[in-house]
């Protein structure tokens, strides 16, 4: 499919409609299939998220977003946080009462929440630190580059950031989340262990597909034993990795088969499927997206994720570039033959805080472009 200038054309309100049914999954309810994607904002000075934040997720939850996802969340490790000055964390009392008023002010319309855990791992790396911060950690020490930036993992450390995962968990349940999303993308920590390029591991963490999903699946079985059975896990998987866009987890059903099978099995209630471009086929001979190949494997529901409602994909806003609207003819097709149940959709509603609902209402003449500049604020 390939965008042009001119496409920008309203979709039947029949078509629509998929887009505004209730999902429900076990105890996750939620009012529409649009998810607000995790978009890291930087607003939340030594790890505390202020009402600015509040205020900036609830306009999204109170015009139709059904699933706010958090921009990412630093668990309790000391090397999790790429720059705690300003990313947030649960670290304080602080940054608790912060993200509580967050829940409170979403779910006071309405809405629904989740925070997005992670821990950066070798990617932190590539940031300045100050004196005397903790050495950043990964696999086998290399970025997805393949240059060395440090020491591989002890087990002992492995054991150590697994208990941070249910830590942080445990503590999104307490402060009223909805569920959770384990970041497993886009070459942070997870990743690194998922992906052979930056695990070269000997043991039993490494050497082979089932090996390199351990780290994973041991990260899932604490956190759903933090939280008990019924409290929802999202786990966000990317085959590219920034900025390695030609990287690969799997190069075939079966392979991607090996790594989400075991996480199915591990705790997963719903895969999230990172792609640059959803409507993209992910392997030769069918034309199932990411997202829907995730969910033929599993049977867990999925979101689809990459360029929706833009015309320029993510390696453009990378390089700072804007984006027009673009149509949403191929994601309704593809959500009324239900290839995958949810829709995330990222700088189209960072720009525009009432996209959904201008789609529901059939004002696409009214949505807004994505500009480089809505990056510096809280629309």
């Amino acid at each position: 499919m390939t965008f042009t200038e001119n496409n920008l054309q309203a979709v039947p309100a029949s078509a629509v409609a998929k887009l505004f049914e209730p999902f429900r999954y076990g105890p996750l309810e939620l009012s529409s299939r649009i998810v607000m994607a995790p978009m890291a904002r930087g607003f939340s000075p030594n790890g505390v998220p202020g009402p600015d934040v509040a205020d900036y997720y609830r306009r999204r939850a109170e015009q139709q977003v059904g699933l706010v996802i958090t921009e990412n969340i630093s668990i309790p490790h000391p090397s999790a946080n790429q720059d705690p000055t300003i990313y947030p964390d649960f670290n304080s009392e602080e940054a608790r009462a912060g993200w509580k008023h967050v829940v409170d002010e979403v779910h006071r319309v309405g809405g629904k929440i989740i925070p997005q855990l992670m821990h950066t791992g070798i990617a932190r790396a590539a940031v300045p630190q100050p004196d005397g911060a903790e050495p950043s950690i990964s696999p086998s020490g290399l970025d997805v580059n393949g240059e060395r930036q440090g020491e591989p993992m002890t087990v002992e450390e492995i054991r150590e950031v697994i208990a941070a995962y249910a830590e942080a968990a445990a503590e999104a349940q307490r402060l009223g989340f909805d569920g959770i999303e384990l970041h497993g993308a886009h070459g942070y920590l997870i990743d690194q262990f998922l992906w052979e390029g930056t695990n070269r591991r000997t043991d039993e963490y490494g050497g082979s597909i089932a090996k390199r999903t351990r780290f994973a699946a041991e990260v899932i079985a604490a956190c759903r034993q933090a939280v008990g059975p019924d409290f929802p896990i999202i786990f966000r998987f990317s085959q590219w990795k920034f900025p390695v866009y030609t990287a690969r987890l799997a190069q075939n059903p079966e392979e991607l088969a090996e790594v989400l099978k075991p996480l199915a099995a591990a705790g997963v209630d719903i895969f999230h499927a990172s792609t640059r471009r959803f409507w993209e086929p992910e392997f030769e001979g069918s034309s199932l997206s990411l997202a829907g190949w995730a969910k033929q494997i599993t049977g867990q529901p999925t979101i689809s994720v990459g360029s929706v409602g833009l015309q320029q994909d993510f390696a453009g806003f990378m390089a700072g570039e804007g984006s027009e609207p673009s149509s949403l003819n191929d994601l309704t097709e593809r959500m009324a033959t239900s290839e995958f149940d949810l829709v995330a959709v990222g700088r189209a509603l960072l720009a525009d805080p009432a996209w959904a609902v201008k789609i529901r209402d059939g004002r696409e003449d009214e949505l807004k472009p994505f500009h480089s500049d809505a990056i510096g604020t809280l629309y």
